[in-house]
């Protein structure tokens, strides 16, 4: 059984920082790419970034470019999300969710396992 477990939310100060993990088990990956989504209340799922396991080749929301960097540990099976100066508009549930290499980079509904999700509260 396939699970993405993330962990590392919580509440930050405007400018503040946080690092989200996602753990993956129960198959291997090695032609997956993991995504980082976000959905603020009333807003639909966005990706913020997305990275290839085997090459991490890296893809960045315009609105998180510079701020945010996604990483991988294919040893630990595991992808990271750095989030450095944190905005208000960062607030949102995190999920971590797997696609397949060929299919649609950024299209919520070509990932086919997503984790349960984690809070990112930014306050001012």
């Amino acid at each position: 059984q396939v699970q993405l477990v993330e962990s590392g939310g919580g509440l930050v100060q405007a400018g503040g920082s946080l690092r989200l993990s996602c753990t993956a088990s129960g198959r291997a990956f090695t032609s997956y790419a993991m995504g980082w989504f976000r959905q603020a209340p009333g807003k639909e799922r966005e990706v913020v970034a997305d990275i290839r396991w085997t090459t991490g080749t890296a893809y960045y929301a315009e609105s998180v470019k510079g701020r945010f960097t996604i990483s991988r540990d294919n040893a630990k099976n595991a992808v990271y999300l750095q989030m450095n100066s944190l905005k208000r508009e960062d607030t949102a549930v995190y999920y971590c969710a797997a696609r397949a290499v060929a299919a649609r980079l950024g299209d919520p509904r070509t990932y086919d396992y997503w984790g349960q999700g984690t809070q990112v509260t930014v306050s001012s």
